[in-house]
């Protein structure tokens, strides 16, 4: 049968966020459902609740990067068992036949596309609704497993904000012969830095200024550098094999490309509105390249999670009751939290 749910949902674009109630689906064969006791918020979750990218069916009940308890399965459940520690990432499910799915890149379903965890429609023609409530019904298939040496409350963040910086650190095979410079200090780059700090590589961060200096060198980081000291750009020229660039904000990508060298990659992971302009100069003189990188598929993020644990690396984190919410929003927007809200969903289980 159907279940209900205490949820924080936005009714509109201007709407704040308010106490509402969300119906879960029946439990199917294949599925799980879990009590939700974290939701990270995510930068995503801000965009899409003021509608900045695209049509949004309110109400719409954000939060994909969630921590839980599995209280009940399927009977053709086979990976999960009732008390197991699990997350839901930025998608439930996927058409699971084209080439993309069947290697393991479900976020790049080229089939019925990914149903993403809120805001989309399910497979069942119903809306989905996230992580800000106090339960939710997954397939096991899109559901992965928190190892025992990681918080729930840490591990939530690295569901989407890890893994997204997890992604391209492996597919440019970074390793202790790597020089990767990150751009910013924020819920992505501060995962970055311990990622490729636990890969073994040489790591900058290149952030406005040195307010968070002593944060980066404590993560990880073996140099900070300001963006604003112009000498910057000349003294690190050529100096880094990848860039992944964190932040949204509208940079003069020519100056970082310079940063690379011959052959380097600068990774675009921030989501701006504005249009990325990049010059062709010091593209063909260094034959650099400027790609992108969306989250990861399910496989993928175990990996990441799996790494997480045998690494001890978790999200920094602070954690809010759901009531703080809208407050939380604002100072996100204001860069005025180190470095992830997580929400303390108990109230509304």
């Amino acid at each position: 049968m159907t279940t209900t749910t205490s949820a924080y949902a936005a009714t509109s674009a201007s709407a704040p966020l308010s106490r509402t109630s969300v119906t879960r689906r029946a439990l199917g064969p294949n599925d799980v459902r879990l009590d939700i006791y974290f939701a990270g918020i995510c930068h995503t979750d801000i965009h899409i609740v003021k509608g900045e990218w695209g049509p949004v069916e309110y109400p719409v009940v954000p939060g994909h990067e969630i921590a839980g308890i599995v209280t009940e399965v399927g009977h053709a459940v086979t990976r999960y068992a009732i008390d197991d520690r699990v997350g839901v990432g930025c998608f439930v499910d996927s058409c699971r036949e084209c080439p993309n799915c069947l290697a393991g890149s479900e976020q790049y379903c080229t089939g019925s596309g990914m149903v993403l965890t809120y805001n989309s429609i399910g497979k069942d023609g119903e809306p989905t609704f996230g992580g800000y409530s106090g339960s939710i019904v997954v397939d096991e298939n899109y559901l992965l497993r928190i190892p025992d040496s990681v918080a729930l409350d840490a591990a939530a963040p690295l569901l989407c904000a890890g893994v997204t910086v997890y992604s391209p650190l492996r597919r440019w095979r970074v390793g202790p012969d790597s020089r990767v410079a990150i751009i910013g200090l924020g819920g992505l780059g501060h995962l970055a830095v311990k990622f490729a700090k636990a890969m073994g590589a040489d790591v900058s961060v290149l952030s406005q200024s040195l307010k968070k200096r002593a944060d980066g060198l404590r993560l990880g980081a073996d140099s900070y550098y300001a963006t604003s000291d112009p000498e910057m750009f000349s003294s690190l020229a050529g100096r880094f094999d990848i860039i992944l660039n964190t932040v949204s904000a509208k940079l003069e990508l020519g100056r970082f490309l310079e940063l690379l060298q011959v052959g380097g990659t600068l990774i675009e992971l921030g989501m701006p509105a504005h249009a990325l302009e990049v010059p062709a100069f010091p593209l063909a003189v260094g034959r650099r390249s400027v790609t992108g990188s969306l989250m990861g598929g399910i496989a993928e993020t175990q990996e990441m999670l799996d790494f997480c644990g045998a690494h001890g690396i978790a999200a920094e984190i602070e954690v809010i009751a759901p009531d703080y919410i809208n407050e939380a929003y604002a100072r996100v927007l204001a860069s005025d939290v180190r470095y992830r809200f997580v929400i303390d969903t108990g109230s509304l289980r």
